[in-house]
């Protein structure tokens, strides 16, 4: 029998991915509309949101990434047949959810020492300080449905994680407009009511998720319930922790090099940093795209590792990767022809019109790079390796990125060339360490491949 071709590959990458980034895009959208509901209440409100959205962002994506090693962890468990340990995974799993969630309500409840950091006025601290305190209720909800997200991807079937993410997109915005403006005898509540509308929808979808996998007979054989107490054992969390620390610093690490260039291009003026943040935020809308394609790229790597096909899942990482770039390429390419057409779309400032439109040019080079090390660094996880990539997306990013960006961007030695002065230096800089890092993921792939296949062969 023939091997399957990179076109079967890229059917069920494709097959697998669609309903990821249908997901990820839902959970987008909750953000847009927080954003233009708290806009239509104050302008205080609206930035004492982004006061205390970027807070939160940091933390949750920090903690959300850690627990990112359970679908890797659980996919090579499926993929060798031993349906019966997951539960016990996801049991640890949840012991390991619930230690980040008091970590993270810490920082939450008590973010004055982030929150000075802005030298916000009184009454935008104070809205800001109510936001994350709310949230902190819902940050163990989104936690756990984090540990029930990873289980139905790891076992390919990410369309009921889709489900509740629309569910739940279909019900923010009646209790926004419930909680931001008053009605039914509560009182508007702002901005933070858009907190207690996430809090709330966040339970719910917990607890969705806890019932589905109660009562779906597919979840029946993991273990999940019926196995009684399981207390906390230090071999799976050492092993989760050691997998999932460099995850959750890799996401802290992309997070933070597009906050800080942020606040570099603030010095530059309200214009310049107005078109980058167009770029940027369209930039978001497109990574969403490869990064799906790597989630369900890196799965179908574990399941294979771990039934030990150790040659099937070389061609599968690949495959992927080939599948996010020509994508990815694609879109650079129609955004690029476009590029007028979207950013009017999103303000009829022509100053800020001319600034965003030569970034453009920036987005459809760098979504192939993106594209390219995103899934690649999903199929590393799916090998269990994190930390040596945590390492070059660090130097990468952070030292190649910022520093090249702010040596270009805002001129400090003043050499720097006219054309890349400002916001495309900045971006120049992002680009190149991305581009870096793509070809120094696909380097390392090769030799944790090679050693992969050499262990295959010698157990053989």
């Amino acid at each position: 029998m023939a091997r399957p071709g990179p076109a079967h590959h890229a059917l069920r990458i494709a097959a697998l991915a669609w309903p990821i980034l249908i997901g990820q895009l839902a959970v987008i959208a909750n953000g847009v509309i927080d954003t233009a509901m708290t806009s239509r209440y104050s302008a205080t409100d609206l930035a004492a949101l982004a006061l205390g959205a970027s807070i939160y962002i940091s933390v949750f994506v920090g903690l959300n990434g850690v627990l990112q090693a359970l679908s890797p962890i659980i996919g090579q468990l499926f993929g060798a047949g031993r349906s019966h340990e997951v539960g016990f995974e996801v049991k640890q799993g949840t012991w390991l959810a619930l230690f980040l969630s008091c970590i993270g309500c810490l920082v939450l409840l008590f973010p004055q020492p982030l929150l000075s950091l802005a030298h916000a006025s009184p009454e935008l601290t104070e809205k800001a300080t109510l936001y994350l305190r709310v949230l902190a209720l819902a940050l163990p909800a989104t936690l756990g449905f984090r540990i029930y997200a990873a289980l139905n991807i790891a076992i390919a079937r990410p369309k009921m994680v889709m489900a509740i993410q629309l569910m739940a997109l279909l019900l923010k915005i009646p209790l926004n407009a419930l909680f931001i403006f008053g009605g039914l005898g509560l009182p508007a509540f702002g901005g933070p009511g858009c907190a207690i509308a996430t809090a709330a929808i966040s339970w719910l979808m917990l607890l969705t998720g806890w019932w589905i996998l109660r009562t779906a007979p597919i979840y029946r054989n993991f273990g999940l319930f019926g196995t009684g107490f399981v207390k906390p054992h230090w071999a799976p969390q050492r092993a989760l922790i050691k997998l999932g620390i460099p995850i959750g610093l890799s996401y802290l690490i992309e997070v933070t090099a597009f906050t800080f260039m942020a606040l570099f291009i603030a010095r530059l003026g309200e214009t310049i940093v107005a078109g980058h943040q167009i770029i940027s935020n369209f930039a978001t809308v497109l990574y969403m795209l490869p990064l799906s394609i790597a989630s369900a790229t890196g799965i179908l790597v574990a399941q294979s590792a771990g039934s030990g096909k150790m040659e099937a899942a070389s061609r599968i990482g690949y495959a992927g990767i080939r599948l996010a770039a020509i994508l990815s390429a694609l879109v650079g390419g129609a955004v690029w022809l476009g590029r007028d057409v979207i950013v009017r779309a999103y303000t009829p400032n022509e100053a800020i019109i001319a600034v965003a439109l030569p970034l453009f040019l920036f987005i459809a080079v760098y979504q192939l790079f993106d594209a390219i090390q995103v899934t690649t660094a999903f199929v590393l996880r799916a090998y269990k390796i994190a930390v040596v990539p945590t390492l070059m997306y660090a130097i990468a990013l952070w030292g190649i990125g910022l520093g090249g960006g702010y040596t270009l961007g805002l001129d400090p030695f003043g050499w720097s060339p006219a054309a890349l002065r400002g916001a495309a230096g900045f971006w120049l800089g992002n680009s190149v360490s991305l581009a870096l890092v793509a070809a120094g993921f696909l380097w390392y792939l090769r030799v944790v491949q090679r050693k992969a296949l050499k262990t295959s062969y010698a157990n053989a």
